[in-house]
């Protein structure tokens, strides 16, 4: 067996100490990207609210992993059900009452999330669940609570209503659609 000399050593724990330096810097830049695609413009919300990328990009990363928990716990038929008919109530609700109308399409989408497992007491966890489960519904979705905020300021228009009512829609059909979608997976 021969010797080998110190800088052939050395030479191999700095190849391997580069490769894995490499290969970190590879999947740090994958999962930004990945998070950047899942998250759009809330990955960007994140980062500059938490001040902090890599913290930011953690809790996403938490967040995706959460909610991919809860939407493994479809609605059963009855509460799919249950959840048109309120929204068909909710919008038969809208040209007497739109405040009314907004506040109830937003319990609704609550309901419906945690009928799925999801606990949200907070609007924080709330809107941070909405935006990692539906993305592309995450700027809608905090519009539609930025209206509800101003309502309650006395400083929504019935348009200003009307937008934010819309944008629940979206959001409630996406829920239910993605509902259609794991069912029919699972069948």
């Amino acid at each position: 067996m021969a010797f080998m000399q110190p800088w052939s050593i050395s030479i191999g724990v700095a190849a391997v100490v580069i490769a894995v330096v490499v290969g970190l810097l590879i999947y740090g830049r994958a999962h930004t990207q990945h998070l950047r695609e899942r998250f759009g413009s809330e990955y960007d919300r994140r980062v500059a609210a938490v001040g902090n990328r890599w913290r930011a990009e953690s809790e996403l990363a938490y967040r995706e992993a959460r909610v991919e928990e809860i939407k493994n716990h479809p609605l059963n038929e009855s509460d799919r059900a249950k959840f048109m008919e309120a929204w068909r109530l909710c919008q038969s609700r809208f040209v007497d009452d739109p405040a009314g109308a907004v506040g109830d399409a937003d319990r609704l989408v609550t309901e419906i999330m945690r009928a799925q497992g999801d606990v949200v007491n907070h609007d924080y966890d709330r809107i941070t669940d909405v935006c990692a489960a539906y993305p592309e519904r995450a700027a809608d979705y905090r519009a539609a609570n930025d209206i509800l905020t101003e309502h309650r300021r006395g400083q929504a228009s019935t348009e200003d209503l009307r937008k934010a009512f819309v944008h629940f829609r979206a959001l409630f059909d996406d829920m239910l659609r993605g509902q259609d979608e794991d069912l029919q997976r699972a069948a």
